[in-house]
């Protein structure tokens, strides 16, 4: 036998060959005894060999362990005994995982098994821990991309698959930015990137990422290093967050949304929303259009687009074929013109986009609520293609936006019309006459002047009282027709209200401004006819000058109005120039002034309460305090005319605190009588919301009577929404917040915000009395009406119609969804002994009216009006009877 030989048969060199093992090895004979037990095998168990030689297998926990010469019952089973995972309990009581292989030998006649063990329990714990993060990983909604030093992708997760449509697979070994950037991603921000992947700290940047359909994809990407446990860097991680529709969409929502609450012109707001637009998606060129009830196309925003192109396409008609906005705009569908040059509809259109490199165009209709279409967005490509899935959530976005800015647009052109110009006549009004007096002033030359001519209707009560206020109607309208073909050009004719009408001349001195006041009450002479009845008409006209008289645009203004009483005093029909010796107002605002001062202080004031009725049942809603001054000497003085001047000399907060104290005590007095009366309203001026002090005055003012907060209704004029910088709106807040209802008084005869209004905590909507009397007969008096009882009921508020004189005007207001009516069809403001005697016999109208519906046997109960006024004397604003 060689020496090799003796070597291999040696068992001595066997047993040494065990011993060494880095392997725990464990010999167990035919009996399941332990014969060998190696130190490797001590490391693993814990134990010493001492312990283990001779005594059963299963004190090692190795009880599956098979006798030798035992046949595997299944390929299971033969897999496993060659190499499968057990866990292994220690000494100590600790566990760990290992890996067991089992041979069978035979030694001489006597069988043995050999187990070889090695401990994987830190490997067991790596590969849970890869497998956790794993499953962690493919569970969040951010892409993860791990890659090389060289760039190449080593690993990617769910979320990445589906943000971009590479698996695992796909993308592992594929140069990241290959894979992902495209032609308009941003270079500077790529290398930035890459820089950061190798940097500890990283960085975060917005960029531009291409799907593997090629679709834009805008990400938040976050990137930085990975070093291994030496210390060197081998990975570069990334996380991608989507932010296509997070921020990229709702940039556009904020840009546009902001814009419009600061009230931008709506050319800038286009603008700025096709520049995002073309940031967000450098690929194109963005433009909206707005298209006007003809039919006429208007650009608004275009900034990429020459200004020529846009010029061209001004007040162009729609139609089947104007290119892919007209085209659209017309059929009220999306239109793409893939290749402008060969598209048929743009052959009239195409040279100026085809000159600067435009190729195509896509273009979607932007429709209002109704289903109009308003307006058109449109991408021009700079290569014939069709939009992306990208493109396309920035037009859904892009088309709402639009048709939000060209409806304000539209309703802002409406309010404006409605806020400067009177209804009835088509004139300028007060607010736009000042704006053109001061405009006239300011352009006026150091040598010329500027004539104001004030005229007031003589006896246009008569005509009122006598034919009625349709009459009246007809009478202004043609007063002011024949006004108007008397104005010379660049003179401006417009209406302060009621029968007062002004006439601005530039240019002219006081000849000049006698000669044309001679042609206007000339023009004035001829009797006008209404029904069967010839009505005279005339006109006292009062002319101030600038600069001669006064420099101040509002003296100005007053000064032509004292010269008119001057012409009245005259005899009326003639006209009369103010001079220094007018000063009879002055004198007369003094008194005034001195007596309602008294009247504050001596309680000479009182309030009258006007019933409000609901329209649906006919219930009492509230009343309304009005204000009231008698004096002894003076007479009844209008609140028309004391409540300006209490404005103007300092007394609106007494009066106003005196009416709220009032109001509760009457309230107060009512409840104990047990008269059931809702809610009272009282009648505040803008000033009164600049007191910071004002909601502890009137929760002060609650408490005192016993009352609880909401049947108090303060009532505010749409002046308060010009005081919101100076606290009215913070005075508001803090009313709502004690539960005091706020009501908007005479709604659509100011000038209000309508991103105001509903910023505003009011509970009820007023509509003016002055829309009262056209409502019947005159569709855009209807329409505005209804436009008011719409935006009160889009913003959940109690509509009440004041002035309400006709069961006709009932009716309409009824149909229309208005909430509540006031007026001398139901009373006038009474005294509170009145208006018990008044509610008694309303409420006596009503139970009789519900009795004879209870009592009928036959037919169902068809909808019931409210109950027919109760007859009332009816009361001038000075508070005299008229003659029914």
């Amino acid at each position: 036998m060689s020496s090799s030989d003796d070597f291999n048969e040696d068992p001595a060199i066997r047993l040494a060959a065990l011993e060494r093992s880095s392997e725990a090895v464990v010999i167990v004979d035919s009996r399941r005894h332990v014969r060998y037990f190696n130190e490797a095998a001590e490391s693993v168990w814990g134990v010493a060999r001492s312990e283990v030689l001779g005594r059963n297998v299963d004190s090692l926990g190795l009880g599956e362990l098979k006798a030798p010469g035992h046949a595997p019952r299944t390929p299971c089973e033969a897999a496993c005994n060659r190499n499968s995972e057990v866990e292994i309990g220690r000494k100590d009581g600790s566990h760990i995982r290992a890996t067991m292989s089992v041979s069978h030998m035979q030694f001489g006649c006597e069988g043995c098994t050999i187990a070889f063990v090695r401990d994987i329990t830190r490997e067991v714990e790596r590969r849970e821990e890869m497998a956790l993060l794993t499953a962690i990983s493919d569970r969040t909604s951010r892409a993860v991309v791990v890659t090389d030093h060289q760039q190449n992708i080593v690993y990617s997760n769910a979320a990445f698959t589906a943000l971009f449509g590479y698996s695992s697979e796909e993308a592992k070994g594929r140069d990241a930015s290959e894979l992902l950037t495209g032609r308009y991603t941003d270079q500077a921000a790529q290398e930035n990137l890459k820089a950061w992947s190798r940097d500890d700290n990283g960085g975060e940047r917005e960029i531009l990422l291409y799907d593997k359909n090629g679709d834009e994809i805008w990400v938040q990407a976050e990137v930085k290093a990975l070093r291994n446990p030496r210390g060197q860097i081998r990975h570069g991680f990334a996380m991608l967050t989507d932010i296509s529709e997070s921020k990229q969409l709702r940039s556009l929502q904020q840009l546009t949304l902001a814009a419009l609450a600061d009230e931008v012109e709506i050319a800038e707001i286009a603008d700025r929303l096709c520049r995002q637009v073309e940031t967000i998606a450098p690929d194109v060129v963005s433009s909206l259009l707005h298209i006007d009830s003809a039919g006429l196309i208007h650009p608004l925003g275009g900034p990429s687009l020459p200004a020529d192109y846009s010029q061209a396409l001004d007040g162009v008609a729609i139609g089947p074929e104007v290119g892919s906005c007209g085209s659209s705009a017309y059929y009220g569908t999306p239109v793409l013109a893939i290749d402008i040059d060969a598209d048929p509809r743009w052959q009239p259109f195409k040279a100026r986009p085809l000159a600067i490199g435009l190729r195509a165009c896509w273009s979607s209709p932007i429709k209002s609520k109704d289903g109009r279409v308003i307006g058109t967005f449109a991408f021009y490509f700079r290569e014939s293609r069709a939009p992306s899935r990208w493109h396309q959530r920035i037009i859904e976005a892009c088309v709402d936006l639009g048709a939000l800015a060209i409806e304000r647009k539209e309703s802002s052109a409406q309010i404006a019309r409605l806020a400067y110009h009177d209804m009835l006549t088509g004139l300028p009004n007060r607010a736009r006459l000042r704006d053109l007096i001061a405009e006239a002033t300011e352009a006026c030359a150091a040598d010329q002047h500027v004539a104001l001519a004030f005229l007031d209707v003589d006896n246009f009560k008569d005509v009122n009282d006598t034919l009625g206020h349709s009459a009246g109607d007809e009478f202004l309208v043609e007063f002011a027709t024949r006004l108007r073909d008397q104005v010379q050009p660049g003179d401006m004719l417009g209406r302060l209200g009621g029968d007062e009408f002004v006439v601005v001349m530039p240019n002219r001195d006081a000849a000049a401004a006698g000669r044309i006041a001679e042609r206007l009450s000339e023009a004035l002479t001829m009797p006008l006819r209404i029904g069967t009845r010839q009505v005279p008409m005339s006109a006292s006209i009062g002319i101030s000058l600038y600069p001669d008289n006064t420099t101040d645009l509002d003296t100005l203004i007053r000064q032509a109005d004292t010269a008119m009483y001057q012409a009245k005093r005259a005899g009326r029909s003639t006209y009369r120039f103010f001079s220094a010796e007018m000063n009879g107002l002055a004198e007369e605002r003094m008194a005034y002034t001195a007596a309602l001062r008294r009247a504050v202080a001596q309680d000479g004031l009182e309030l009258r309460y006007q019933p409000q009725i609901s329209t649906t049942d006919g219930a009492i809603h509230g009343v309304e305090a009005l204000a009231r001054w008698c004096d002894p000497l003076l007479g009844e003085i209008s609140p028309a005319k004391f409540i300006p001047l209490a404005e103007d000399c300092g007394l609106i907060e007494q009066i106003a605190l005196w009416s709220i104290r009032a109001a509760c005590r009457q309230m107060l007095l009512w409840r104990n009588q047990g008269l059931d009366i809702p809610c009272i309203s009282v009648n505040l001026s803008p000033i009164n919301f600049q007191n910071a002090n004002l909601p502890s005055v009137v929760a002060d003012s609650l408490a005192e009577h016993g009352l609880p907060p909401d049947v108090l209704m303060l009532e505010v004029t749409e002046g308060v929404v010009e005081n919101e910088r100076t606290g009215a709106l913070a005075t508001m807040n803090a009313l709502r917040a004690l539960g005091v209802g706020l009501s908007l008084d005479d709604f659509g005869t100011g000038y209000s915000s309508l991103s105001r209004l509903a910023q505003l905590p009011i509970r009820e909507l007023k509509i003016d009395r002055g829309f009262m009397r056209d409502i019947e007969t005159d569709a855009s008096t209807l329409a505005i009406v209804t436009t008011v009882v719409r935006v009160g009921q889009s913003l959940r508020l109690t509509v009440i119609a004041e002035g309400v004189e006709t069961e006709g005007q009932l009716a309409l207001l009824t149909e229309l969804g208005c909430d509540v009516v006031q007026g001398f069809l139901y009373a006038p403001a009474l005294r509170p002994c009145e208006l018990e005697h008044w509610l008694l016999d309303y409420t006596a109208q009503r139970a009789s009216a519900l009795a004879r519906r209870l009592g009928r046997a036959v037919a169902p109960a068809a909808h019931q009006p409210p109950p027919r006024p109760v007859p009332s004397p009816r009361h001038d604003d000075a508070g005299h009877a008229l003659q029914s």
